[in-house]
């Protein structure tokens, strides 16, 4: 099970060994109840009305997940109820102080909202960092919990303890379970742990940190939730897909745009990272 903590009454020390030990923790009722309101009423309203914040993972037209795109970068639409929100949690002191607990001084790389409506496939385990190719170090996720959510659902599953592996190559995905392509098979003596969230519970996990989720498989609950990934200031690179950066004073930064990653070739093995 994953480690979940109180705001108040949880020492920084706690969260942060928790978050040492397993690469992830979950902080129960960070946000509250209105405050979840708010965000699930602004972003439903908003993909209801108009999708022109939603990415195009080429899905087809009958699928779910067409009505209810993904929403990436929405931080970046000023334009819109749903961006302005967004760029406003981003930067909100009670998520920012965990994860300058985590990570020391941050910068804001992504934002993300999923509506995960009823009968929706899920997304196969991943590593976030595989996408950012954040360096020296690696991201950081604060993801948010718009609805109770479960197994049934759809709620994230977590693999404690991977983020001391480096990034495994990933493989192709099972197209009935996940509405991503790819994903990848767990270390050896690894195995995943579904969590359970009530609304305005916010999971922090690092970015080597295997994690994933079923598909919704309910009859009426969604499963939104609001996503946001960051940085330490001292990152040298990231994908240039992530640029500008975000201070927490809401300045725009930029640092070298990262290389993407090779393929990791026959008989590759997941290597552990220094303790």
């Amino acid at each position: 099970m994953t480690i979940v903590l109180e705001p108040g009454r949880t020492s920084r020390q706690e969260t942060a060994d928790a978050y040492a030990r397993d690469g992830v923790v979950q902080m129960r009722g960070l946000l509250s109840q209105a405050e979840a309101t708010e965000i699930r009423e602004v972003f439903t309203e908003q993909v209801e009305r108009d999708r022109s914040l939603g990415y195009d993972d080429h899905l087809p037209a009958d699928d779910v997940l067409a009505r209810y795109p993904r929403f990436v970068h929405p931080h970046r639409r000023a334009d819109t109820a749903a961006g302005r929100l967004a760029r406003r949690w981003m930067l909100d002191a009670r998520i920012l102080d965990v994860v300058r607990e985590l990570i020391g001084s941050p910068l804001g790389a992504q934002s993300m909202f999923y509506f995960k409506p009823p009968t929706a496939r899920g997304q196969a385990l991943h590593q976030d960092n595989l996408f950012l190719q954040a360096h020296p170090e690696t991201c950081l996720a604060a993801w948010i919990a718009v609805d109770a959510c479960d197994g049934e659902n759809g709620a994230l599953r977590v693999v404690p303890g991977t983020h001391r592996y480096e990034l495994v190559c990933p493989q192709e995905a099972d197209p009935s379970e996940s509405f991503t392509s790819v994903g990848l098979t767990l270390p050896e003596g690894m195995a995943a742990v579904q969590t359970e969230m009530r609304a305005g519970d916010v999971l922090f996990f690092h970015g080597s940190l295997v994690h994933g989720s079923e598909p919704n498989r309910t009859a009426d609950r969604f499963r939104r939730s609001l996503i946001f990934h960051y940085v330490p200031a001292s990152s040298t690179e990231i994908a240039a897909f992530y640029h500008p950066l975000l201070t927490p004073e809401g300045d725009e930064v930029t640092v070298a745009a990262a290389a993407e990653g090779g393929a990791c070739g026959e008989g590759w093995e997941p290597a552990t990272a220094a303790a």
